[in-house]
């Protein structure tokens, strides 16, 4: 691993990753983590510009440059398994079909929030039984490139989940 992709899981709070057996739907995928998601080349710290502070409600509001909308082309339409943290966004009386994956807890919250790169919208046709906001997952799905925008954030990549599994920690 190159130093520009080990800075990235430190700056983006990546989860390590476990070496667990995983359920056969899992094991084909490609076992991804957030550093992957930044094209080669962008160095992780040239993806936020200053920003500007916001004095009325006490937030620092990020100016993303252009570095926060590349993305990583080899990857779309990919069948990956990443970690993250789970943001609920829809919920149905069984659980959640639709959230945010962020690399760290509380992103998207607590404010600024990651930059579009760094995020991931996950829709499951299986809903998730959250114990908590945030909680720790493995989500295994195809990824693609598909920027959204939300109240919450801007989001570069969608994916649909074939699996959510919680990620145990060793």
């Amino acid at each position: 691993m190159d130093m520009t992709r080990r800075a990235a899981l430190t700056a983006f709070g990546n989860l390590p990753f476990l070496t667990l057996a995983y359920p056969v739907a899992a094991r084909s995928a490609k076992q991804i983590g957030w550093a992957e998601l930044i094209p080669e080349g962008v160095p992780p710290a040239e993806i936020i510009s200053e920003g500007t502070v916001d004095a009325v409600n006490d937030v620092w509001l990020p100016v993303f440059d252009k570095n926060a909308s590349r993305f990583v082309t080899a990857l779309n339409g990919t069948r990956v398994r990443m970690p993250g943290y789970m943001l609920p966004l829809q919920t149905s009386g069984s659980g959640i079909t639709e959230f945010i994956l962020v690399p760290y807890a509380g992103a998207c919250i607590h404010v600024p929030p990651p930059p579009p790169n760094q995020l991931v919208f996950v829709t499951s046709k299986r809903p998730w039984n959250a114990q908590a906001m945030f909680e720790p997952v493995w989500v295994t799905g195809t990824i693609k490139i598909d920027p959204i925008s939300t109240n919450l954030a801007e989001i570069g990549y969608s994916m649909q989940a074939d699996l959510v599994e919680l990620y145990e920690w060793k």
